[in-house]
Protein backbone atom coordinates (compact mmCIF):
# COMPACT_ATOMS: atom_id res chain seq x y z
CA UNK A 1 0.00 0.00 0.00
CA UNK A 2 0.99 3.43 -1.07
CA UNK A 3 -0.02 6.88 0.45
CA UNK A 4 0.34 9.35 -2.17
CA UNK A 5 -0.36 13.12 -0.68
CA UNK A 6 -0.36 15.67 -2.00
CA UNK A 7 -0.19 19.18 -0.70
CA UNK A 8 -1.95 22.45 -1.04
CA UNK A 9 -4.57 24.71 0.72
CA UNK A 10 -8.75 23.50 0.74
CA UNK A 11 -11.08 26.29 -1.35
CA UNK A 12 -11.72 27.62 -4.36
CA UNK A 13 -9.18 30.98 -3.21
CA UNK A 14 -5.95 28.81 -3.82
CA UNK A 15 -7.41 25.75 -6.21
CA UNK A 16 -4.93 27.46 -8.78
CA UNK A 17 -2.07 28.87 -7.32
CA UNK A 18 1.71 27.55 -7.21
CA UNK A 19 0.95 26.18 -3.55
CA UNK A 20 -1.41 23.71 -4.52
CA UNK A 21 0.25 21.93 -6.87
CA UNK A 22 0.62 18.81 -5.03
CA UNK A 23 -3.36 18.94 -4.71
CA UNK A 24 -3.41 19.23 -8.79
CA UNK A 25 -1.26 16.21 -9.34
CA UNK A 26 -2.99 14.41 -6.66
CA UNK A 27 -6.23 15.21 -8.46
CA UNK A 28 -4.46 14.47 -12.47
CA UNK A 29 -3.62 10.94 -10.87
CA UNK A 30 -7.06 10.31 -9.52
CA UNK A 31 -8.50 11.31 -13.21
CA UNK A 32 -6.33 9.32 -15.26
CA UNK A 33 -7.14 6.09 -12.76
CA UNK A 34 -11.21 7.50 -12.65
CA UNK A 35 -11.52 8.13 -8.70
CA UNK A 36 -12.43 10.95 -7.30
CA UNK A 37 -10.70 12.57 -4.10
CA UNK A 38 -13.88 12.93 -2.08
CA UNK A 39 -13.69 11.06 1.20
CA UNK A 40 -13.54 12.30 4.30
CA UNK A 41 -10.87 10.53 6.55
CA UNK A 42 -7.93 11.67 8.83
CA UNK A 43 -8.30 15.54 8.19
CA UNK A 44 -8.09 14.95 4.20
CA UNK A 45 -10.12 13.81 1.03
CA UNK A 46 -9.04 10.28 0.04
CA UNK A 47 -9.23 8.08 -2.89
CA UNK A 48 -8.08 4.19 -3.02
CA UNK A 49 -6.80 2.85 -6.40
CA UNK A 50 -4.98 0.77 -8.40
CA UNK A 51 -1.36 1.91 -9.68
CA UNK A 52 -0.40 -1.07 -11.57
CA UNK A 53 -0.93 -4.31 -9.57
CA UNK A 54 -0.17 -1.98 -6.43
CA UNK A 55 -3.33 -0.55 -3.76
CA UNK A 56 -2.68 3.06 -3.50
CA UNK A 57 -4.44 5.96 -1.29
CA UNK A 58 -4.46 9.01 -2.65
CA UNK A 59 -4.83 12.04 -0.15
CA UNK A 60 -5.32 15.81 0.09
CA UNK A 61 -4.71 16.74 3.48
CA UNK A 62 -7.78 19.11 4.52
CA UNK A 63 -5.62 21.45 7.29
CA UNK A 64 -4.35 23.88 5.32
CA UNK A 65 -0.53 23.56 4.25
CA UNK A 66 1.14 24.74 7.54
CA UNK A 67 -0.30 21.86 9.78
CA UNK A 68 -0.62 19.31 7.18
CA UNK A 69 1.69 16.93 9.82
CA UNK A 70 -1.80 16.20 11.66
CA UNK A 71 -3.11 14.66 8.56
CA UNK A 72 -0.33 12.78 7.13
CA UNK A 73 0.71 11.64 10.55
CA UNK A 74 -3.31 10.36 11.01
CA UNK A 75 -3.10 8.26 7.28
CA UNK A 76 -0.31 7.06 7.86
CA UNK A 77 -1.42 5.06 11.06
CA UNK A 78 -4.61 4.65 9.72
CA UNK A 79 -3.19 2.62 6.99
CA UNK A 80 -0.59 1.39 8.53
CA UNK A 81 2.21 2.85 6.02
CA UNK A 82 5.45 2.52 6.01
CA UNK A 83 7.04 5.70 5.74
CA UNK A 84 10.51 5.25 4.46
CA UNK A 85 9.18 2.69 1.64
CA UNK A 86 5.26 3.77 1.31
CA UNK A 87 4.67 7.57 1.93
CA UNK A 88 5.20 10.21 -1.34
CA UNK A 89 4.60 13.66 -0.60
CA UNK A 90 4.07 16.16 -3.77
CA UNK A 91 4.43 19.53 -3.00
CA UNK A 92 5.73 23.11 -4.88
CA UNK A 93 9.36 24.34 -4.28
CA UNK A 94 9.95 27.91 -4.48
CA UNK A 95 13.95 26.95 -4.79
CA UNK A 96 13.53 24.88 -8.06
CA UNK A 97 12.48 26.91 -11.38
CA UNK A 98 8.81 26.38 -12.89
CA UNK A 99 8.83 23.07 -14.49
CA UNK A 100 11.53 21.14 -12.52
CA UNK A 101 10.99 18.07 -11.11
CA UNK A 102 13.09 16.76 -8.20
CA UNK A 103 12.37 13.43 -6.37
CA UNK A 104 14.49 12.70 -3.74
CA UNK A 105 14.37 10.17 -0.80
CA UNK A 106 15.20 12.26 2.41
CA UNK A 107 15.80 15.98 2.87
CA UNK A 108 15.40 19.40 4.38
CA UNK A 109 12.86 21.14 3.94
CA UNK A 110 14.09 24.20 2.45
CA UNK A 111 11.29 26.32 4.78
CA UNK A 112 8.46 24.52 3.05
CA UNK A 113 5.76 24.87 5.85
CA UNK A 114 3.79 22.00 4.94
CA UNK A 115 6.91 19.51 4.87
CA UNK A 116 8.23 21.56 8.02
CA UNK A 117 4.82 20.19 10.04
CA UNK A 118 4.90 16.89 8.08
CA UNK A 119 8.50 16.37 9.09
CA UNK A 120 7.71 17.68 13.01
CA UNK A 121 4.76 15.14 13.26
CA UNK A 122 6.30 11.75 11.68
CA UNK A 123 9.66 12.70 13.43
CA UNK A 124 11.70 11.69 10.15
CA UNK A 125 12.70 13.20 6.88
CA UNK A 126 13.23 9.76 5.40
CA UNK A 127 10.30 9.22 2.96
CA UNK A 128 10.03 10.10 -0.57
CA UNK A 129 9.08 13.75 -2.43
CA UNK A 130 8.06 14.75 -5.33
CA UNK A 131 9.27 18.56 -5.45
CA UNK A 132 7.87 20.34 -8.26
CA UNK A 133 9.42 24.03 -9.07
CA UNK A 134 7.59 26.89 -8.76
CA UNK A 135 10.08 29.62 -9.44
CA UNK A 136 9.75 32.18 -12.31
CA UNK A 137 12.31 33.16 -14.56
CA UNK A 138 12.86 36.50 -12.46
CA UNK A 139 13.25 37.05 -8.61
CA UNK A 140 9.76 37.27 -6.90
CA UNK A 141 10.41 40.03 -3.82
CA UNK A 142 7.55 38.29 -1.71
CA UNK A 143 7.87 34.56 -1.78
CA UNK A 144 4.65 34.26 0.36
CA UNK A 145 2.55 36.18 -1.80
CA UNK A 146 3.90 34.16 -5.02
CA UNK A 147 2.77 31.03 -4.07
CA UNK A 148 -0.61 32.04 -2.99
CA UNK A 149 -1.16 34.71 -6.11
CA UNK A 150 -3.30 31.90 -9.10
CA UNK A 151 -1.27 31.24 -12.24
CA UNK A 152 -2.03 33.28 -14.88
CA UNK A 153 -4.59 32.58 -17.78
CA UNK A 154 -1.68 32.46 -19.91
CA UNK A 155 0.42 29.65 -17.98
CA UNK A 156 -2.58 28.11 -18.07
CA UNK A 157 -0.66 24.99 -20.78
CA UNK A 158 2.22 25.32 -18.94
CA UNK A 159 1.09 24.35 -15.86
CA UNK A 160 -0.99 21.51 -16.98
CA UNK A 161 1.90 19.83 -18.81
CA UNK A 162 3.78 20.30 -15.17
CA UNK A 163 1.01 18.37 -13.41
CA UNK A 164 1.08 15.50 -16.28
CA UNK A 165 4.95 15.20 -16.28
CA UNK A 166 4.70 15.09 -11.87
CA UNK A 167 1.98 12.65 -12.56
CA UNK A 168 4.12 10.03 -14.79
CA UNK A 169 6.88 10.59 -11.76
CA UNK A 170 4.45 9.39 -9.00
CA UNK A 171 3.24 6.52 -11.03
CA UNK A 172 7.02 5.42 -12.00
CA UNK A 173 7.67 5.77 -8.84
CA UNK A 174 5.00 3.24 -7.50
CA UNK A 175 5.47 1.18 -10.49
CA UNK A 176 9.07 0.94 -11.03
CA UNK A 177 10.55 2.71 -7.79
CA UNK A 178 12.64 5.71 -6.98
CA UNK A 179 15.88 5.06 -8.36
CA UNK A 180 14.40 4.48 -12.25
CA UNK A 181 11.94 7.56 -11.71
CA UNK A 182 15.02 9.75 -10.43
CA UNK A 183 17.32 8.90 -13.39
CA UNK A 184 13.81 9.50 -15.69
CA UNK A 185 12.97 12.72 -14.42
CA UNK A 186 15.58 14.60 -11.95
CA UNK A 187 16.76 16.78 -15.21
CA UNK A 188 16.51 20.24 -15.89
CA UNK A 189 13.77 21.28 -17.82
CA UNK A 190 13.68 21.62 -21.56
CA UNK A 191 15.08 25.52 -22.10
CA UNK A 192 12.23 27.80 -23.69
CA UNK A 193 11.98 27.60 -27.19
CA UNK A 194 13.93 29.73 -29.57
CA UNK A 195 13.18 31.29 -33.30
CA UNK A 196 16.36 30.60 -35.19
CA UNK A 197 20.07 29.50 -34.49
Amino acid sequence: MKLIVGLGNPGIKYQFTPHNLGFMVVDCIANGLGVEVRNRQCRALTARAMIGSEPVVLAKPETYMNLSGLSVRELVAEHQVEVKSDLIVIYDELDLLLGTIRIRQRGGTAGHNGMESIQAALGTDEFLRVRIGIAPDRKVSDGAKYVLTPFRRSQGKKVDEIVATATEAVEMIVKEGPVPAMNEFNRKPDPPETSGQ
